[in-house]
């Protein structure tokens, strides 16, 4: 295990990231805006605590919202030598305790968990005689999804339906009739769904005081990532966790609240000091990722917007994560251009993309991002008719591609048999026997998606520490599988601007920014979804690095009549430079 002294720890943060890592005892608040080195500073922190002694890691629980940060998490803790702690989705730590609990409190096994609410929702439908679509489907889940989450009874949930919009054109009754038929038939099968996890655990706690002893004994120091997209239901479950202790550590930004739709709210990170009036408040604003143009482009987004923060552009240190406020390359203005429709849009992107890497920018450097997935198709066949390889984050997860499952499957069958020769030679072994060649296919589509897979699993052996065997790779890969640890691919990401959150690039274009795509159609002149429109956009510029490029369309495929530039361009740059190409 790595050793990292916590004087060492100390020097590697600047002044604001400092103040966190040594605010061990007592609530404590990051705000943190976009590039500021959130991550960086809860994990130093953490670390710090252990490194001191202040923290046993045993007893420190770190909270995110996907299992891909919670791995982010779990690895910067260990390269920091604070191994032990626990690093995991709200989901997923209250799924081990009700996992344990379950036979001692209720009796038996316990229920089994929904892949997905769609197939059940279907049959609750047809047993009432209630047509719906795939599109409904989705949509009814969704709305289960919220009212768990916000902690409402079916009752509850009625007499607030009339004022949100009802899936596939169906009646407020309707929804109401097929969500109790949903409860009834899940209950009847010993099913439950995500949310049940949550409040079955917390129905744990609340009513056996054994139980929440044990709980509490054993996590007594809690690290909360993301605090702005925390719903009722997990502060409920949070507050349960702690059983009225105060060592809670939040970070989050009220900027990048873009999952209201979902439950998700801002109120408890805005509100902390309210709710725990001794926390320590520190405000992290220092943007070491971006240029000054680009962090220009965002405060001028925000500016004056509840909570928003005011970044100031930081010259990176040499490990690129963090240094000293300084005078840094301003970079180019980000550049707005309107065209003619989505082809003209997509094809010029595509051209930008090609120029960027025939001048030496790697593919997986840049992303172009747009509202929705239908987007994708037009960028993505106009990249590809480029000769640029492309990735996209709707697609299935890297390790759960078939030829991924397959390589993995003969990797673990080679390690057993495997003599003592070197790691890329048996990789890539394996690999030519599922057709991998050394140079990619001349063509696109699936055979060059299927090349990049494979070459992903390679790459990351010829990144393994000098003499790793095939066994320990093939450990490194399951642990990189269970955490959602996805290698790097050689291709441009394709994303929608929600997916794209967490994640960072050199080059950043957003397409699509017109009226009825950003802000969406259906945010009407609600200012509440409007709001959550701009912190979105606000989301995607914040991605870039180096440079931004922004258009819209003023035609599409399926639209009817002209679009207009979305309302939010106006403020990021004066109307002159804003060209119909």
């Amino acid at each position: 295990m790595t050793t990292v002294t916590a004087d060492r720890l100390l020097a590697q943060l600047d002044d604001r990231q400092r103040e966190v890592a040594e605010a061990l005892i007592g609530p404590v608040c990051v705000l943190a805006g976009a590039g500021t080195g959130k991550t960086r500073a809860i994990t130093h922190r953490i670390a710090y605590g252990v490194s001191t002694g202040a923290y046993d890691p045993r007893r420190v629980m770190a909270l995110t919202f996907t299992t891909r940060a919670a791995g982010e998490l779990l690895g910067r803790l260990r390269a920091l030598g604070a191994e032990g702690v626990a690093a995991r989705t709200f989901h997923s730590a209250a799924l081990r305790q009700l996992s344990y609990f379950w036979p001692t409190v209720v009796g038996g096994s316990p229920p089994r968990v929904l892949d997905g609410k769609g197939p059940l929702l279907g049959q609750a439908a047809q047993s009432l005689r209630i047509s719906v679509d795939t599109a409904a489907l989705r949509d009814l889940a969704a709305e289960i999804e919220w009212r768990k989450v916000s902690r409402l009874s079916i009752e509850q949930y009625a007499t607030r339906a009339p004022s949100r919009s009802m899936p596939g054109g169906l009646t407020v009754e309707q929804v109401v009739d097929l969500q109790r038929r949903y409860e009834d038939v899940k209950d009847e099968r010993r099913q439950i769904d995500f949310e049940d996890v949550l409040l079955a655990t917390a129905g744990m706690l609340e009513n056996e005081p054994r139980v929440a002893e044990q709980v509490r004994e054993q996590y007594r120091f809690f690290v909360v990532d993301e605090y702005q997209d925390v719903s009722p239901l997990q502060h409920d479950l949070l507050m349960l966790w702690l059983g009225g202790r105060r060592e809670l550590c939040v970070v989050g930004d009220a900027s990048q609240t873009i999952y209201s739709f979902t439950g998700a709210t801002s109120d408890y990170l805005v509100r902390f000091g309210t709710e725990f009036p001794e926390a320590a408040i520190v405000r992290l604003e220092d943007n070491y990722r971006s240029t000054p143009a680009i962090v220009d482009t965002a405060n001028r987004l925000m500016r004056g917007r509840p909570g928003a923060l005011t970044l100031r552009a930081a010259t990176p240190g040499a490990d690129g994560d963090n240094g000293v406020e300084g005078t840094r390359a301003r970079g180019a203005a980000p550049s707005i251009r309107g065209h003619a429709d989505d082809a003209a849009e997509a094809a010029y992107v595509a051209e930008q993309v090609a120029q960027r890497i025939a001048d030496g920018a790697a593919p997986e450097s840049i992303a172009v991002l747009y509202r929705i997935n239908t987007q994708s198709i037009a960028l993505e066949a106009a990249l590809r008719r480029q000769g640029i390889p492309v990735q996209s984050r709707a697609n299935s997860r890297y390790f759960d591609q078939p030829e991924v499952r397959q390589a993995l499957m003969l990797l673990r069958g080679a390690s057993v048999a495997v003599g003592d020769e070197p790691l890329f030679k048996s990789v890539s072994d394996v690999l030519r026997g599922l057709g991998w060649r050394q140079d990619p296919p001349t063509g696109g589509g699936a055979e060059r998606a299927r090349w990049d897979a494979l070459n992903a699993l390679l790459a990351l052996a010829e990144e393994a520490p000098a003499g790793t065997t095939l066994a320990q790779f093939v450990d490194e890969l399951r642990a990189r599988a269970e955490q959602q640890h996805a290698p790097t691919i050689s291709a441009v990401t394709l994303s929608t601007l929600h997916a794209a959150k967490g994640l960072e690039w050199d080059h950043v274009h957003i397409v699509g920014l017109s009226e009825g795509l950003v802000p969406i159609s259906y945010a009407g002149t609600d200012l509440a979804a409007l709001d959550e429109e701009r912190r979105l956009l606000y989301v995607g510029v914040t991605r870039a690095r180096r440079t931004l490029d922004l258009s819209w369309a003023a035609t599409g495929a399926n639209s009817r009549g002209e679009r207009a530039p979305s309302r939010f361009l106006a403020e990021l740059s004066p109307p002159r430079s804003a060209s119909r190409r």
